[in-house]
């Protein structure tokens, strides 16, 4: 055996004799970074909270906080108006059949309630499992199994061409600037959001009104994947109903040239 600077037989000191292992230094180092990093944390709080509370949210969860927000300013507006016309009612110097010409124009703007009787369309997304249940059909693909735009758009054009004199769509009045868009899965409408299923209820003739909906090729398309694939389709009387009023700004907002 060669005779090392590290064998006892050299005479040296038990210190000197002593190397730092790297498991050691490895060691040393993880405490000194995490102590670093727990004065710097402590330093920047300042016994505070370092994350506000947006950043704990989910993007779904401010867009249903918006959506709420957008309805409570729609009942906000809708009570603002109705009081307002109260007050112009009361002495506006106009005559009766001014008054009668407004309510109706009022009437089909969808401004105002509306009664009568009514049918209810729900469209539901299909259960994630589904198969086909048909033979000669495929297996569903991701898009297969939700409802799309073009098929609330479908329902409620049938329905306007059933000679609908009113639509609600989940809790809203539709009117003639309404637009039914999705977002993914989720309906956008008059800023506020909605999730599956969705009921559309008509007031009309409830017989015009089926008709209708039998008889547009859309939704003969949406019903083959009824049937095959298990999406949600059910069709309702629902007797006499009172459609709310539209509550939403009624001014048409567009993009002007820059000079």
């Amino acid at each position: 055996m060669s005779n090392s600077a590290d064998s006892p037989g050299t005479g040296s000191s038990p210190a000197r004799r002593r190397r730092l292992r790297p498991v050691r230094v490895l060691t040393a180092a993880v405490f000194a970074l995490a102590g670093l990093i727990f004065f710097t944390s402590f330093n920047t709080a300042k016994g505070t909270n370092i994350r506000t509370d947006t950043s704990l949210l989910k993007l779904s969860d401010l867009i249903q906080e918006r959506s709420r927000k957008n309805g409570e300013m729609e009942e906000s507006n809708g009570a603002l108006r109705g009081d307002i016309e109260s007050l112009a009612e009361s002495d506006d110097g106009s005559t009766k059949a001014e008054d009668d010409k407004l309510a109706a124009l009022e009437e089909k703007a969808g401004t105002q309630k509306l009664t009568g009787e009514a049918i209810s369309v729900t469209l539901d997304d299909a259960p994630p499992d589904a198969t086909a249940k048909l033979p000669g059909y495929p297996e569903p693909q991701p898009d297969y199994l939700v409802i799309h735009q073009q098929d609330l758009q479908a329902v409620v054009n049938a329905l306007w061409q059933g000679g609908a004199e009113g639509i609600k769509v989940m809790d809203q009045r539709l009117i003639s600037t309404s637009a039914v868009r999705c977002v993914g899965n989720t309906l956008i409408l008059q800023g506020r959001v909605y999730s599956p299923p969705y009921k559309i209820t008509a007031v009309g003739d409830p017989k015009r009104l089926k008709q209708a909906l039998a008889e547009s090729p859309t939704i003969q398309n949406y019903m083959v994947y009824v049937n095959v694939y298990g999406l949600g389709w059910k069709v309702e009387d629902d007797g006499r109903v009172t459609l709310p009023g539209y509550s939403g700004a009624v001014d048409l907002h567009y993009a002007q040239p820059v000079d």
